[in-house]
Order: structure tokens, then sequence, then C-alpha cells
């Protein structure tokens, strides 16, 4: 997997550029950004570079070692890699952290590229028993056991019954996951149909590999024994209204249309929410759900910082956070290049 196009460095400029995130957007800023011939630092928290592409998406999907190799042709061009370095709030530096403010103050520009690690919650009675897992958790942990981090013993047991909760592709991975560790029935529980999925194809391929698709349902309850471990899902029919905020139907429950589903465990894949360095920053606005607002050029509202990837757009497809995170190194170099910083709504 390749993050820049430039064969060698030729110039460089007397300018210092940090990235927060070394996932998909950072990536792809970092490798324009050096090939520009700026000095690149990419700080994660994470042990190696790659963050949702090695530790979220598991390797039968997106191949690990096309991840490494595209990083090391980073490496070679000058990227200089922070690694077990979390960006936190604040303008210190203790050992595995440092703080966002010290990195602004440092650096020439900032590009904030720290995506959706965050899971929401069901927000109903029992997520909390055992066997009730946030599918992307369970991912970053059978990725952590593909890089060799971990024995894939290690991984809580999913038993023979797996439901998936969600209709998108961390709920994909999540079902073929479970299939490939030995699961005999696996269930994906989505509360529209297939055709408002947001990867309704790669569905269609687990249906045809034997996964149990459910829709119009949704879990309205998670049943356990007396050692608080799961047992059952109470899941509750829907039907479909009118269009929601998201312009798909939206589902409503149907009173009185309970029925039980026998399981071992749930993965709960939902969708994520933004994670910025920062739950709040003085300077820099957040939009209501929680991404960083930027302008036309990927400018937030703190000069010399810029937002890209999911963090700004919200869980997507891999192609649109590199693409974003481009856009904004193309923004930082026009930045550093004529001083210019007037935003664009």
């Amino acid at each position: 997997m390749k993050f820049s196009r430039c064969d060698n460095v030729k110039y460089k400029i007397d300018k210092k550029i940090a990235i927060i995130g070394a996932g998909p957007a950072g990536l792809g800023a970092a490798g324009v950004l050096i090939c520009k011939g700026y000095e690149v630092h990419v700080f994660d928290a994470l042990p190696e570079p790659g963050g949702l592409l090695l530790f979220g998406i598991p390797g039968f999907r997106v191949p690990k070692k096309n991840v490494k190799e595209g990083v090391e042709d980073l490496r070679r061009l000058g990227v200089i890699f922070h690694v077990n370095k979390r960006v936190v709030e604040g303008d210190k530096e203790e050992n595995n952290t440092i703080g966002f403010d010290l990195l602004v103050k440092n650096f020439d520009a900032v590009i904030i590229a720290t995506g959706t690690w965050e899971e929401r919650k069901l927000g109903v009675e029992g997520e909390d028993l055992k066997g009730v897992y946030p599918a992307l958790s369970f991912l970053f942990e059978y990725s952590r056991a593909e890089l060799g981090y971990i024995d894939f013993k290690e991984l809580p047991s999913l038993g023979d019954k797996v439901a998936v909760i969600g209709g998108g592709l961390t709920a994909v991975d999540a079902a073929e996951v479970s299939h490939k560790l030995g699961a005999k029935e696996v269930y994906m529980i989505y509360r529209r149909t297939i055709n408002e999925a947001p990867a309704k194809r790669e569905i269609e391929r687990l249906i045809k590999m034997g996964i149990k698709w459910i829709e119009l349902a949704t879990p309205k309850r998670f049943l356990g024994d007396e050692n608080k471990r799961l047992r059952k899902i109470e899941l509750i029919r829907m039907r479909l209204g009118e269009p929601d905020h998201t312009g798909r139907p939206r589902p409503i429950p149907i009173e009185g249309s309970e029925t039980y589903l026998d399981v071992d465990s749930v993965l709960v894949a939902i969708g994520e929410i933004p994670t910025p360095p920062f739950k709040m920053h003085p300077e820099i606005k957040l939009n209501r759900d929680g991404t960083i607002w930027v302008d036309k050029k990927n400018r937030t509202t703190m000069r010399g910082v810029f937002a890209a990837g999911d963090v700004v757009i919200g869980p997507s497809f891999i192609g649109k956070a590199l693409a974003s995170g481009i856009a904004a190194a193309n923004s930082v170099d026009e930045y550093l290049r004529t001083g210019k910083w007037i935003l664009e709504t």
C-alpha cells in the first residue's frame, strides 16, 4: 500500500509538521508533505504505524504486509514516527504522552487525524454481561494476534453461537472473524433492511458463506445466567417509517413483537465516535456529533492546526480518509508557503 508517489526528496524546507494519528489520513498526509520537502513527525498511541489499517481491519481484507511496506517507504523518505506516544490535552510531555498544545508550540503546523476509536453503545439492559463485546475492541485484539502481540488463545472465547449487531463494515468484519474462529452459527442483526445497510454487498457475500441475516430487528435487552454470563437476546421487530436525519427510513419498534435468540456471545458494531486528542479546546470548534469543524481547506478554527480523516468526516471508507489526509497536506503546504489563514466556509 503506497502512501506517497515520490522516489526521492531532493530538497528540504525549514518547516516542521506534526501529524497526530498514523491511520490512512495521517499516513496519506505524511506522504505528500515529506515529498514536498518538509520535516514530518507522526505521533501515534499504538505500537506501530497503520492505525485502523493494522489494528482494526482483519488481514484477510487489508493485508498487513502491504500496510507495513507502505510505512517503511515513508520511513525511507524521512518521515519520523513516534509510536506508543499518545497525544493528550495540555502542554506537557510525560513518558508515553505528549500535550497537544506543546505540539502546536513546537511545530509550524499540526494535522489532527485521530479517527473514530470510541464505540457507540446500544444502551440496553444487560449490555455489561460477560459475552457482550464492542466489535471494534474485539477486532483490535484479533489484529494484535495477527501481528504477533498476543496469542490467538488469549482472545475471548465467542462460543458456538455469535450475534453481530449492525450493518456496516465493522459488523461485516466481526461476523467473518467469528466464522473464521470456529463459531458454528453467526447471526447479523440489523434494525433496517439489507437495502439500507452501509455494507450491503459484503453482507450478501457473507450470506452466501452461511452467515444468517436477521433484518428489521434490534436488541431490547440481553439476558444472562446467575454468573452474569450472556445466554440470550430479547429482540424486538421493527418497521420502517419516514426518513430520519441520515436520509434513510427511521426504524420504529413494533409493540408486542418480541422474540428470543439463544447466543453465546454478541459483538456490538453500531458505529464509532470521533476521538480528537482533547475533549474540548478553547480555540478549536467541534461539531455536535463530536467531529472537528474544518473549512473547505481542512483548516480548524485554530491558526496552523488542520484536521483530516474520520475525526472530521465520521466513520468512512479507507479511500475517503486517505483523500482527506492528502487534501489537508496540500492545504498545509499552501499555508506554510503563503502564511495566509482565512477560513473559507
